[in-house]
C-alpha cells in the first residue's frame, strides 16, 4: 500500500531525527525554543500570512494542557452536529507543523476547518483574532503539565531527551522549552479574557465533568447537539477510552501523546523543594489573575 504524503513526511521527519544530535532539534526565535524539525523558520514565517475564516475551529493549548484530547472531542462534536463521518485527517491540526506548501493547501479545505496551535497569542497568526473566528483555549495545573511534558520529551523522537528530572524541571521553571513559558502563555491570555470570541476551559473541569464540558463546548462553535449526543460524545472520550482507542487514532504515536492523563500525578515526582518553588513562581506570576483563580492551584497543586 502506498503512503500518503502525510506519512512519509511524517517518516522523512523522524530519519532527519535519528541522525541529529539532541542539541541541535531545537533553535531560538524571538526568546522562545521550537523544533528544528517540525517547526523550522520557514514555516513559522509563512504563517503571519496564514488565512483564517470566521466559521472556523481554532484549538489552541501549551503543550501537554489536553490539546490531542479535545482534538478527538471536537471531531466528534463536529461530526454529530453535521451528520457527517469524517475519518480524522493524518496530519494534526498544529499549524506551526504545516510546511509553507501545506499553509497554502489549507485555503481549499472546506468549511469548517479545525486548526490548533500550542503558540501563544502574540505568536498565533494574526488572521485569528482579525478575523474573529471562535478560539477555545485549553488549560491544565502547572504540576501536572509538567510531570507529563517531561515524559513527553523523553519519548518523542523529534524532540531532544529531557535528560534527567531535575534538569527538565529547572527548564520547565525558567521556560526554556519547546513553545516558551507555560506562565508567559498563561498571561498572554489573561489579556484577552474579554474577547468575546475567546472560551476557556480546564483540563480538571473536564474531567470533572466531560458532558457538561462537551455541551458548553458545542454551543459555544454554534455545533447544536441533542442531549443523547452529547452523552453519547463524553462516553466515547474519556481519557481511558481515549487511551485505549489511541494506537487505532494515532499510531505508533499513541503510547507518545496519551500517558496517564491523571490529575495530581505531579505528587509522585516532585520533591518537597520542588513543589515549594513551584508554589513561589505561581504566586508571583498568576497569583490573583482570573487565569490563576481559573486554575484552582490550592485544589490540584497542593
Amino acid at each position: 500500500m502506498s503512503k500518503t504524503p502525510a506519512m512519509s513526511q511524517m517518516k522523512d521527519r523522524m530519519e532527519k531525527a535519528a541522525k541529529m544530535k539532541d542539541e541541535d532539534k531545537l533553535y531560538k526565535r524571538e526568546g522562545i525554543l521550537y523544533s528544528t524539525i517540525l517547526s523550522p523558520p520557514e514555516t513559522l514565517d509563512k504563517l503571519k500570512e496564514l488565512e483564517a475564516r470566521e466559521d472556523d475551529l481554532i484549538l489552541v493549548a501549551y503543550p501537554k494542557c489536553g490539546f490531542n484530547w479535545m482534538v478527538a472531542v471536537l471531531r466528534k462534536i463536529l461530526n454529530a452536529s453535521t451528520g457527517k463521518d469524517e475519518k480524522p485527517p493524518e496530519r494534526p491540526p498544529l499549524v506551526e507543523f504545516l510546511p509553507p506548501d501545506v499553509q497554502e493547501k489549507l485555503a481549499e479545505m472546506p468549511p469548517r476547518r479545525l486548526l490548533g496551535t500550542h503558540l501563544p497569542p502574540d505568536n498565533m497568526p494574526p488572521s485569528f483574532f482579525t478575523k474573529k473566528p471562535k478560539i477555545l483555549v485549553v488549560f491544565r495545573n502547572p504540576k501536572d503539565t509538567l510531570v507529563s511534558y517531561y515524559h513527553f520529551m523523553n519519548k518523542n523522537p523529534l524532540l531532544p531527551n529531557a535528560e534527567s528530572w531535575d534538569k527538565f524541571f529547572s527548564d520547565f521553571m525558567a521556560g526554556e522549552v519547546p513553545w516558551g513559558s507555560f506562565f508567559d502563555h498563561t498571561l498572554a491570555w489573561e489579556k484577552r479574557l474579554d474577547d468575546p470570541n475567546v472560551m476557556i476551559v480546564t483540563y480538571e473541569e473536564l474531567k470533572q465533568n466531560l458532558p457538561e464540558g462537551v455541551k458548553k463546548i458545542s454551543e459555544f462553535f454554534n455545533l447544536p447537539l441533542t442531549d443523547e449526543q452529547v452523552s453519547s460524545i463524553a462516553g466515547e472520550s474519556t481519557f481511558n477510552a481515549m487511551l485505549e482507542n489511541s494506537q487505532k487514532s494515532h499510531g505508533n504515536f499513541g503510547n507518545i501523546f496519551f500517558r496517564k492523563g491523571e490529575v495530581g500525578d505531579w505528587k509522585n515526582n516532585f520533591s518537597d523543594a520542588q513543589s515549594k518553588q513551584m508554589d513561589e513562581l505561581f504566586q508571583a506570576k498568576l497569583a490573583g489573575t482570573n487565569l490563576g483563580a481559573r486554575l484552582k492551584y490550592d485544589l490540584y497543586c497542593q
